[in-house]
């Protein structure tokens, strides 16, 4: 159970922990979070996405620029997410700041990708309406023609963002609803512990 003894003071590692846990217990997609972004009038939306990346910078997912959660963050650069393992009744809400990782980071996922998904980049101009299943076929397949022979290198429209957390809660399911909440904030590089009700 979670417990001020138990937590490790660095939520980072705190969540490294988890995410190897869920991973462990053969979960389906233990990297699956949801994504909230919002508009510049503040109208929220929410997906899921896949994490790629973690480190003490934050946590990487990678989309395409242009679709409609990547024009809210173009706008709006900020942005929560939420992990939830229900098997391990475990959830963590993370909440900050979004900024494109460096090229060199996009381009190093991008390559390590299977051939499909990488045409898919290319052929899905992600978010817009499309006439057909055969047209979206058919521009996989053009692509597909153009780059034979050839390595696939990453269209400039599609790369990844970090959430830069500046909040960090993790939340542990107990009998009769008495669960455990903790949550961490930074402030000027530290981390700062609280205990929330349930």
């Amino acid at each position: 159970m979670l417990s001020e003894q138990t937590i490790d003071p660095n939520p980072i590692e705190q969540f490294r922990l988890w995410l190897d846990d869920a991973r462990a217990s053969e979960l389906a997609e233990p990297d699956a979070m949801t994504l909230a972004t919002a508009s510049p009038l503040c109208r929220p939306s929410a997906r899921v996405v896949l994490l790629r990346g973690l480190d003490e910078r934050g946590f990487v997912f990678f989309t395409n620029y242009e679709s409609a959660k990547g024009h809210e963050l173009e706008k709006n650069p900020h942005a929560a997410a939420v992990f939830y393992w229900g098997k391990l009744q475990r959830q963590v809400r993370i909440e900050g700041s979004v900024s494109k990782v460096a090229p060199e980071e996009s381009d190093a996922y991008f390559e390590s990708r299977p051939r499909g998904h990488r045409l898919s980049a290319w052929a899905s101009a992600q978010s817009t309406v499309i006439p057909s299943r055969e047209y979206l076929e058919s521009r996989v397949a053009s692509f597909d023609s153009e780059f034979a022979g050839h390595d696939i290198e990453r269209p400039p429209y599609w790369g990844g963002y970090r959430i830069t957390p500046e909040r960090i809660e993790f939340w542990q399911g107990r009998p009769d609803r008495l669960h455990d909440r903790f949550l961490f904030t930074r402030s000027a590089e530290r981390w700062h512990m609280e205990r929330l009700s349930p």
